[in-house]
């Protein structure tokens, strides 16, 4: 039997620091667009769930509901940026059957389609694994606030691609079931697996500086 893929997009109206975000401009495209594009470009995804409070304006963006693409209307008790993303995510998990789900935002426009098979690759690969969530990979000496070092020795100083990598949560894809989720209640399951990305891929919108580093870029993917 086929394994049933759904994306889950969680989208809200408003952002606190960069305002609008989701729905500016960028590159041409409204900034859902660009993911949400990559992800129906993906053949094995079999339908997106945008969780949302902000219909109408993905209306007035021409984006309607598809036999790919199902709008759900966000619950008054979900709304509001205080709400934990899980408690979303259980919602559409409760409302959605999948065998399969990817959760991404829409604030990591530059993840390619390629990335996205890459981690159904990789978790399909490793059954031992119930779920997978992508990464940066960081080789760099870290200090603390009082300026005692934490992953090097400063006197015995070695070259930075050989210390030890750390890997920061980036939050730009998540695998999961709906039995790992229910175990953790979490996005991350119990045997998780690490996905590093692309550098220039794992960008996050957060800040207004990210919006223009990340416009820049999406400007020169255009062109190319």
């Amino acid at each position: 039997m086929k394994n049933k893929i759904v994306a889950l997009l969680p989208m809200k109206a408003n952002s606190e620091r960069v305002k609008g975000k989701n729905f500016r401009e960028l590159a041409g495209k409204p900034l859902f667009r660009w993911i949400l594009d990559e992800l129906l470009s993906v053949s094995e995804i079999d339908k997106v769930v945008i969780n949302t409070d902000a219909r109408h304006i993905l209306e007035e963006n021409g984006l309607i509901e598809s036999d790919r693409v199902t709008i759900r209307d966000r619950k008054p008790e979900l709304c509001g940026d205080m709400v934990s993303m899980n408690l979303i995510l259980a919602d559409d998990i409760e409302a959605v059957e999948a065998d399969t789900y990817i959760m991404t935002h829409t604030t990591n426009p530059l993840i390619t389609a390629d990335t996205i098979r890459a981690g159904l690759k990789e978790l399909d690969e490793n059954p031992n694994n119930d779920s997978l969530f992508t990464v940066n990979k960081t080789q760099t000496r870290f200090y603390r606030e009082d300026c005692s070092a934490v992953n090097h020795d400063p006197e015995n100083l070695i070259r930075t691609q050989d210390l030890e990598p750390w890997y920061e949560e980036n939050s730009c894809l998540f695998y999961f079931t709906r039995e790992s989720f229910k175990k953790t209640s979490a996005r991350i399951g119990e045997t998780p697996l690490m996905m590093v990305t692309p550098p220039l891929e794992s960008l996050d919108i957060d800040e207004p500086h990210d919006w223009e580093m990340v416009a820049a870029l999406a400007e020169y993917r255009m062109k190319s």
